[in-house]
């Protein structure tokens, strides 16, 4: 089963509030024939698309290939937050790799976020960003850890967006009592990442990137690509697949895990109702274990994204799966109606830290972001770009913290991480 089709209609996005609201692309036509580039780049998300428009801007001829249409996987349905830092906070990092190292890593994270920030500003990207995020804690026991962690970073990593919410502190922000306290990050931020995501294939087409959808790379021969009607010959590949690379390559499958996770939207709240829920207008991520995540909207609805699953198959009732957490959240919204409900795969990696492969001097892979791709698949791309010209600094740092493999094979990594997951899920609700 290919996750490129097992739950979406071929040449169709899904029916997400992000979709609704971002205006569409013309479809790009499949390749047909042979077609000759410097760099051949395997899908469209913000990896693929990042890294195919700072080559053309750096004057490379580029091809880009897409299964489906561009955005059409995690990149135009996720969250939308552009989180600080790396998917692993700071003091692990730096007993993963050093301080000095740790540092240099950090610097990447607040530069994945300068890059998005950059993007949307050069390309008049309208993607309704907004400034802030909130950490929030469930468990008075752990809630020293999210408060000694922003001191942390004010003090030892000089980053000052971040501050201490306590229990009146967070409740003043979010109307439920479900969390104890937590942090404010008004140095990240959050967008709506499919209009985002139209906005870098409109800026990569501008600059000169030949996109083809509807084009799903088959196999590959060096850097040369065979889809089912055609064959891009090129000196340099990028796979960009992330969760659905498909068997496209063992190598980076080995190490990246593709995952389902579920968004609902409500109908509109109304201005008041939606100001109670969330104050201020900041996205909000909480401690759990499999992430509860959530937003207010432009036109007021609540946007709320839970619950995750390990096969290929989304459930039959998405709505119900991601509108059960909402629930346990805010239990006054239990009489709203859900207008958008939907699925999407992402990609992880057993230590959260993204997976950046050279599998052959001239093909490169980043992927599996862990629930942290909006700013740094935008940066992967930039640092692809930067490698093919023969800059590889920051691309070899993500060999430091290089993701081990998943344990079993292909045959067994799926139930073992399945059987992880759970374990991890029960503890939440301890």
């Amino acid at each position: 089963m290919d996750l490129l089709y097992a739950n979406d209609k071929p040449g169709r996005y899904p029916k997400s509030y992000w979709a609704s609201v971002a205006t569409p692309l013309a479809p790009f036509p499949p390749l047909r024939g042979e077609v000759t580039a410097d760099v051949c780049v395997v899908g469209a998300g913000f990896t693929g698309l990042s890294s195919a428009l700072h080559l053309a801007e750096a004057g490379y001829k580029v091809v880009l290939l897409e299964a489906q249409r561009v955005g059409f996987g995690a990149s135009g349905r996720n969250g939308g937050q552009v989180g600080s830092g790396q998917r692993v906070e700071q003091d692990e990092l730096e007993k993963m790799v050093g301080e000095d190292t740790a540092r240099a890593l950090w610097e990447l994270g607040e530069a994945s976020k300068a890059c998005v920030r950059r993007l949307i500003t050069k390309h008049g990207i309208e993607c309704d960003w907004r400034d802030g995020i909130i950490h929030a804690e469930l468990k008075p026991k752990n809630l020293h850890h999210s408060l000694a962690y922003a001191e942390m970073l004010q003090t030892r990593y000089g980053y000052d967006a971040i501050s201490a919410l306590d229990g009146a502190g967070i409740r003043a922000h979010i109307g439920t009592d479900a969390y104890c306290g937590g942090t404010l990050d008004m140095g990240a931020g959050h967008l709506n990442p499919q209009k985002y995501v139209l906005g870098l294939a409109r800026a990569a087409q501008k600059a000169g990137v030949a996109i083809y959808e509807g084009s799903k790379a088959l196999s590959y021969t060096g850097p040369n690509v065979r889809t089912a009607e055609g064959r891009v010959a090129a000196e340099f590949l990028i796979l960009a697949g992330n969760g659905y690379m498909g068997g496209l390559s063992k190598k980076v499958a080995r190490r990246v895990m593709p995952i389902n996770n579920y968004i609902v939207a409500t109908e509109p709240l109304g201005e008041a109702m939606a100001k109670s829920l969330i104050a201020e207008d900041v996205a909000v991520a909480d401690s759990k274990f499999v992430v509860n995540y959530f937003k207010r909207s432009a036109d007021h609805r609540m946007v709320f994204g839970g619950g995750e699953s390990y096969g290929y198959k989304f459930p039959a009732d998405i709505a119900a799966k991601a509108q059960k957490p909402m629930l346990e959240i805010f239990p006054q919204l239990a009489g709203a109606k859900i207008d958008y409900a939907w699925g999407g795969t992402l990609a992880i990696t057993m230590n959260r830290m993204p997976n950046f492969a050279r599998l052959a001097p001239n093909i490169l892979s980043a992927s599996g972001y862990s629930g942290h791709g909006v700013a740094m698949a935008s940066l992967a791309g930039e640092i692809l770009a930067e490698t093919i010209q023969g800059t590889s600094e920051r691309f070899d740092l993500f060999g430091t913290t290089k993701p081990p493999r998943f344990p079993g094979g292909p045959a067994l990594k799926t139930p073992l991480l399945a059987l992880a997951m759970s374990y991890y899920a029960l503890r939440d609700r301890i």
